[in-house]
């Protein structure tokens, strides 16, 4: 949940690239991050995996305009739009792009290979059609802004409550460790996304980050399996929220584009 999903930084440097506001290779370095090595797989036109840089050409020459997030949870299609097969292979993922302006979308195939310490991950996205048709469940910026702040509110009042461990002032401590680094190691966004963008996903990642502390550091207080369903029921749609959150700020650019037209 907090860590930052590929199919978002995919997106967000695809549509930064596909508005000419970074350069093939700024684009493909920051969409790869750590992992070793991304292809790209059932290209049209391409009988073999190839590399972002011609990928992301390819997709912009078949008529993709820009390109949105999908991170979807059983029983909830976040930003899917069909065919079942895509929606299926998204959701074992638990992430995807769609594209915009051309019926794809790619969902990614981790690998890791290496001793601990020296794991080399090597990710395949596989290109699949995809029903042209508006993401299911995708709030507005302004909805998902409103959304959150209300969700972390009510997040922290109930998992105090019920004394569960990272609901209190070493949680806000470690979410403004992780806030502050980083702040110092990566762009939150592409370039050409709005300030509201930033500051939702922003807003996710803390949401993300206490959710992530409250199942890490065990059961706290909520020692009864009442007090542990009521931790889940607690959590389960504050984590649909942030997942919104999430949607909605990488796909705030293609928004943005269309509204403009």
């Amino acid at each position: 949940m907090f860590s930052e999903p590929r199919s978002g930084r995919l997106a967000a440097w695809g549509n930064a690239l596909l508005a000419g506001l970074v350069s093939p290779d700024d684009a493909v370095l920051a969409i790869v991050g750590e992992d070793t090595v991304h292809r790209v797989a059932g290209l049209p036109g391409e009988s073999a995996p190839v590399g972002l840089t011609l990928a992301l050409g390819r997709l912009r020459t078949l008529g993709v305009t820009g390109l949105r997030v999908a991170l979807p949870a059983p029983g909830h299609p976040l930003g899917l739009s069909g065919p079942p097969e895509f929606n299926a292979r998204a959701l074992e993922a638990e992430e995807a792009v769609v594209c915009h302006g051309a019926a794809f979308g790619l969902v990614p195939e981790v690998s890791e290979a290496g001793p601990a310490g020296d794991v080399h991950v090597e990710v395949v996205w596989h290109v699949l059609p995809v029903r042209e048709a508006p993401p299911a469940d995708v709030p507005s910026l302004g909805e998902a802004e409103r959304e959150l702040a209300e969700a972390l509110r009510d997040a922290t009042e109930v998992l105090s409550k019920l004394d569960v461990a990272g609901s209190g002032p070493v949680a806000e401590a470690a979410i403004d460790a992780y806030r502050s680094r980083a702040a110092r190691g990566r762009e939150v966004l592409a370039p050409g996304y709005p300030p509201r963008a930033v500051r939702v996903l922003e807003l996710a990642q803390r949401v993300g980050m206490l959710i992530s502390l409250a199942y890490e550091n065990g059961h706290g207080g909520a020692v009864s399996a009442s007090e542990m369903a009521a931790r889940s029921l607690a959590l389960r749609p504050v984590e649909r929220t942030a997942r919104r959150a999430q949607v909605a700020a990488y796909d705030s650019m293609v928004e943005e584009r269309e509204r403009g037209r």
